[in-house]
C-alpha cells in the first residue's frame, strides 16, 4: 500500500489545495483532485532518497503551544525593539547552536520554527551540521537563546524524529 500510496498526508493536503484553488466542489474539480493527491507524492518519492520517520510523540501539541506562544511573545518584543532606541537595536548579532539533533528533517524543522518566530534567523549549518548559526535582533545573552532552543524546540524534535 505503502507503494502506491507514499504520503497520505501530502495527498491529503494536494487534494484540499486543488479544491481551495478551484473553489468549487463538482464532480471534475474533485476527481483532478484525486488524481493528482495521488499523483504527486507518487512521481515524486524517487526525488527524497531519504524519507522522514517522524512519529506522533506526545510532545507535539506542546511543542506547537510552545511555537505560538513564543511568535506571540516575539512580535512584543521585536515591536519594542523596532519602537526602541538606536541603543535596542544595536544589540543583534549571530551564534552558534551546539546540536544533538542529527536527523536532517528534523533538523530542517527546527530551523522553519526558529526561522518564523519573529526576531531570529536560522542562517544556516555547520558542514557536519552539528552546528546551527542563528541571528538574534536583540541578543543580551547568548547562553540563555542556546538553553531555549535546545531544551524548547531540539529536545522535542528529537523525541519526534529520533525516539
Amino acid at each position: 500500500m505503502k507503494k502506491w500510496f507514499p504520503s497520505w498526508p501530502v495527498s491529503i493536503v494536494l487534494f484540499l489545495i486543488w479544491i481551495l484553488l478551484n473553489q468549487s466542489l463538482d464532480a471534475s474539480t474533485l476527481l483532478l483532485a484525486a488524481v493528482l493527491g495521488w499523483f504527486g507524492p507518487y512521481i515524486t518519492q524517487r526525488l527524497r532518497p531519504l524519507q522522514a520517520k517522524a512519529r506522533l510523540a506526545p510532545v507535539i501539541v506542546p511543542l506547537a503551544l510552545h511555537i505560538l506562544w513564543d511568535i506571540l511573545l516575539s512580535n512584543l518584543a521585536v515591536a519594542g525593539v523596532i519602537l526602541g532606541g538606536q541603543a535596542r537595536r544595536q544589540r543583534s548579532g549571530f551564534i552558534q547552536i551546539p546540536l544533538d539533533l542529527r536527523d536532517p528533517h528534523g533538523q530542517a524543522v527546527l530551523a522553519g520554527i526558529v526561522t518564523a518566530i519573529p526576531g531570529t534567523v536560522c542562517t544556516g549549518f555547520s558542514e557536519d551540521r552539528r552546528l546551527m548559526t542563528l541571528h538574534v535582533l536583540d541578543l543580551r545573552d547568548e547562553g540563555a537563546w542556546v538553553r531555549l532552543i535546545k531544551s524548547r524546540y531540539e529536545r522535542p524534535l528529537m523525541e519526534i524524529y529520533e525516539s
